[in-house]
Parts: structure tokens; C-alpha cells; sequence
């Protein structure tokens, strides 16, 4: 009898330590922390907080002449203001602060604190919120030139030239390959190139990214090469801001008569030859001579002429002539005389449309 009751206590004394086993097994392994690290290991409760990025202000954010500023004093009424900058860049008409308040070219937050510093001389701590409601009366952008749709442009973000080209609708083939861009100091918070660094950019080995043209005390223009422009380079790709005129230049004329297929009026290029206007001509007819070619060229008040063997060319014989605007290629036909004065073609200026009528396009 004895015997039995010790077995069954044996049997669950077993029992309980097999479970124990169990249990202990299914527990997850926790690793020591050493106790050197006084850094403490995050948890639910703890909130880390993030890096702060320093973002800079963009010239669009910033007050402008003509903008629409509201200034609200937080739980007062009677402090409020809304309305505009006069011509010298001050808050026009706000009357409750002692010294006028200067707001051109800043950000809504500086101009926030100088007037609460000037509320703060009648009011317990004022809190100042001051408000951009509308940048539609900022100086519109031209862009017309060489471009399928010129229109007038109404900057309300950061926006850069190869995007308007593409707004625009892309370039025609008038186009001579140079943007030039003017830029009034008047219409634009941006601050003026400096004049040494952009003299730097234009010579040695980055001139062909940005050639800075002139600069005046008010204003600043410049030209960029639109090939720079499609290889992605980075000079060539300013950002446009309100009150920038920007003219895609178009190409000046030259004429390819006579003996070739087509004769035409072509459109200048910088490296533009006699045998590439041909072949743009559509080549020479069985009529015309390949050898007998006169180009008639006028510049600084006289015409000169010059002869070409197109034959020799082909061949490495002579030097391919590189034309100049307005140039007249005339190839000699067989029955016709030579040409003994250059002729007369009458140079028709591309009209360009009243840039008050083009079309406003907003860029939000």
C-alpha cells in the first residue's frame, strides 16, 4: 500500500517538472544588456525625434510688389491688417505699429516678427501671423522668339527654362539655337550675379555653358546656348522668375538660288557650309554646273563675292566656305549668263506678335 501511494507521488513529481520544462523552453532568450552602454535602447513609449532639414526659402515665397498681405494678430480683431506694399517695399497703411514695417523681399515669417516687436509695445506677448493671399498682381514673364506658342507667364512656383520651352510647345526651326534672357532688378527678390564669376564662367573651359553678356546697375542680361541646354547641362537651365523676358533667338536668312533642286530662303547656323546648303536645296539639277558656284556676301556697307567649285570640295581639293547671315548662294545654270552684281533679294523681318495680346498661362 505504501509502495503505491509513493509511485503515485513519484509519478507527479515528474509530471511537474516536465511541464516546468516545457514552459521554460517555449520562453524567448533575452540577451544582457551590457552595463556599460548608457545609451537606452528605444521603445513604444520613447518618441525619437528626426533630423531637422534646413530647406531654403525659394525666391517665388517671397513677399513681391503687388502681392496681397494679410497680417493677423491671433485673438484680436482690431489689430488685423490686409493690403499691399507701396513703392518703397513698406506694409501700406498699417497705422497700429510706430515705425513703418519693410516687406519686400522677405519671408512672411521675418515680417511676422517685426511686427509683433512693434504690437509688443501695447500688447502682452502678440502672436503675428502673416499671410502671401495672392501673387497674381506679380510682373509677368515673356517668353516669345522662336518657340511654337509665345505667351505671358505668371510665375507662382520655382520654374526653370527648360520647362517653359516645353510649355511652350518646343522650338521652331527658325530657331537659331541661342536663348537670351533679360532681367529686371526691379521685378525680381533674386540678388544680382556676381559680375567676377560670371566673367569667370564665360572664359576658358566653361564658356560654352554660360555666356554672360552685360550687366547694369538695374538689370542683367544674358544668352544661353540652347545645345548646352539639351545635354543636360546645369548653367544652362537658370531658374525663371517673375519679370523675366525670355526671346528664343531666331536664325537670320540665307538664300540658295540657280541650278538646285529647290531653291529656298534656309535659316543660318553656326557652321552652316556651301555644299550643306546645297544638299538642304535638295542638290544640283542636270542644269546646273557643280563647278561654277558665286556666293554674294554684304556686310559692313559692301558686297564682295566669293567662288566655289563644289566638285573640288568633294574631293579635299578646297575648303568647304562657311556662309554668313544673308549670304545669297547662286549656282550657275547652263544657258545663263554669270550673275556680274549680286542679287537684289528682298530680306523679310519675322513679325512678331504684340506681346500685350499673347496668352497668360499661370505656372502653380
Amino acid at each position: 500500500m505504501k509502495n503505491k501511494k509513493f509511485h503515485r507521488l513519484l509519478s507527479v513529481f515528474c509530471c511537474v517538472i516536465f511541464l516546468q520544462m516545457m514552459i521554460s523552453a517555449q520562453e524567448p532568450t533575452q540577451t544582457p544588456v551590457p552595463t556599460e552602454s548608457k545609451t537606452p535602447t528605444p521603445t513604444s513609449e520613447m518618441v525619437v525625434a528626426p533630423t531637422p532639414v534646413v530647406i531654403p526659402e525659394s525666391e517665388v515665397n517671397l513677399i513681391h510688389s503687388g502681392d496681397l498681405i494679410d497680417v493677423d494678430v491671433i485673438g484680436s480683431i482690431e489689430y488685423d491688417w490686409r493690403g499691399r506694399l507701396n513703392p518703397e517695399g513698406f506694409l501700406d497703411g498699417i497705422e497700429a505699429v510706430e515705425n513703418p514695417i519693410y516687406a519686400l523681399c522677405l519671408t512672411e515669417q521675418t515680417v511676422a516678427e517685426a511686427v509683433g516687436k512693434g504690437y509688443a509695445k501695447f500688447l502682452r506677448d502678440p502672436k503675428v501671423v502673416v499671410r502671401i493671399l495672392d501673387r497674381s498682381n506679380r510682373p509677368v514673364s515673356l517668353l516669345y522668339g522662336a518657340v511654337k506658342n509665345p505667351q505671358r507667364l505668371q510665375i507662382k512656383r520655382p520654374v526653370f527654362l527648360n520647362e517653359l520651352l516645353i510649355v511652350a510647345g518646343g522650338l521652331t526651326d527658325k530657331a537659331s539655337g541661342e536663348v537670351q534672357i533679360y532681367r529686371s532688378q526691379a521685378h525680381t527678390c533674386r540678388k544680382k550675379s556676381n559680375r567676377q564669376t560670371d566673367e569667370k564662367i564665360a572664359d576658358g573651359e566653361n564658356r560654352e555653358k554660360f555666356v554672360f553678356v552685360s550687366q547694369s546697375s538695374n538689370s542683367e542680361y544674358f544668352s544661353i546656348r540652347i545645345s548646352d541646354l539639351l545635354t543636360g547641362k546645369k548653367e544652362a537651365n537658370p531658374q525663371i522668375l517673375s519679370g523675366d523676358v525670355i526671346t528664343v533667338q531666331e536664325a537670320d536668312s540665307i538664300y540658295v538660288i540657280g541650278g538646285v533642286a529647290a531653291p529656298k530662303q534656309i535659316f543660318s547656323r553656326a557652321g552652316l557650309t556651301v555644299s550643306r546648303a546645297i544638299d538642304s536645296a535638295g542638290g544640283i539639277t542636270k542644269g546646273g554646273d557643280a563647278k561654277r558656284i558665286t556666293v554674294f556676301r554684304r556686310e559692313a556697307g559692301t558686297s564682295q563675292t566669293i567662288e566655289v567649285d563644289l566638285e573640288k570640295i568633294k574631293s579635299g581639293k578646297a575648303e568647304d566656305v562657311t556662309l554668313k547671315a544673308f549670304d545669297i548662294v547662286d549656282v550657275l545654270q547652263s544657258g545663263r549668263e554669270k550673275s556680274k552684281f549680286p542679287p537684289v533679294l528682298k530680306v523679310v523681318e519675322t513679325s512678331r506678335k504684340n506681346t500685350i495680346n499673347l496668352p497668360l498661362r499661370i505656372i502653380e
